[in-house]
């Protein structure tokens, strides 16, 4: 089975046009995607442009402005783990440090891995005196750096993170915040390249490496609903319900007309026995579809192949 990227997305006049991946007529691929790289996709896709001014905002110290773009973002992607990173970082450099350690308890929650804000909370913790939650960071890295065992690729930002929580822990008059942390230098061209592998990891069927490859890619774009997608179309191949479930949604309220995501949000409909909701996804293919399109046809065939014909 092939991925088939879908045709929603409009090239920059000087970009270069990517191959279309051969499709499957058994199988309706991954259309969630778009025809271009993630940073060539439409200019008016505000989360992932609020993402990106932020990243920007952030390196140039313009911390309020930074602060509005992920506020934004996170109106799309609320649990996102990056952007609450970044948010908080952004409310660190404007010394809210208790909204930064809320930015940052929400992307540890969501990311439990994401060590820069395993750091950063435990350091503000320090810094707004409260030791035994900065105690309970340091205690969760140092399982990580116990799991880790030196081997693992975080094995040295581990290590960096341990000594930083733990000097804050020392003297947290003199903690120092993160100023370049590595989400900063996640660059449109990274982020491209992760796109670009998923999608022929999920060609491959490869699933697991897909999702870990997107999740590259989403350091770079934040929200791009092309990515949030494909993440919801692996984790569907993977049975995970809920969890694509969750990323349909993201997709859909970062672009509520967006082709792929609503004919694989309705495809899951029909996978869990939803006739009417897949119907009602369809009905919305059909309207934005004037002259028919593959995602319309796709979801009708999974509605028609349940026996219960779609009207």
């Amino acid at each position: 089975m092939h991925a088939k990227l879908p045709m929603r997305v409009t090239l920059a006049v000087f970009g270069c046009v990517l191959a279309a991946v051969p499709a499957s007529a058994s199988d309706s691929g991954s259309r969630g995607g778009g025809t271009s790289s993630p940073s060539m996709s439409t200019p008016d896709f505000d989360a992932a442009t609020e993402y990106r001014d932020g990243i920007e905002s952030l390196k140039a110290q313009k911390f309020a402005d930074a602060k509005k773009s992920f506020a934004r973002v996170l109106e799309v992607a609320p649990a996102d783990a990056n952007t609450n990173f970044l948010a908080g970082m952004a409310d660190a450099g404007l010394n809210d440090l208790k909204s930064a350690a809320k930015h940052y308890e929400k992307a540890v929650k969501a990311d439990g891995k994401l060590i820069a804000a395993q750091q950063e909370l435990g350091v503000t913790y320090a810094k707004l005196g409260d030791k035994a939650k900065a105690q309970a960071a340091l205690d969760r890295l140092n399982k990580l750096n116990a799991d880790c065992a030196g081997t693992c690729k975080d094995a040295a930002n581990i290590k960096e993170a341990i000594d930083a929580v733990q000097a804050a822990l020392a003297q947290p008059g003199q903690a120092m915040l993160q100023t370049n942390p590595p989400l900063l230098f996640a660059s449109a061209k990274a982020g491209d390249a992760a796109y670009l592998e998923a999608v022929g990891l999920i060609n491959q069927h490869r699933y697991d490496d897909a999702i870990a490859a997107l999740q590259r890619a989403r350091t770079s774009f934040g929200a791009h609903p092309d990515i949030l997608t494909y993440l919801g179309f692996a984790n569907r191949k993977l049975h995970h319900y809920d969890v694509a479930e969750g990323y349909y949604r993201q997709a859909l309220t970062a672009d509520p007309t967006h082709l792929g995501a609503t004919e694989y949000y309705g495809e899951l409909m029909v996978e869990r026995g939803n006739l009417t909701g897949a119907k009602a996804m369809l009905a919305k293919l059909d309207k934005w579809c004037t002259f028919g399109c593959a995602q319309a046809d796709e979801l009708r065939r999974w509605i028609d192949e349940r026996g219960q014909p779609a009207s």
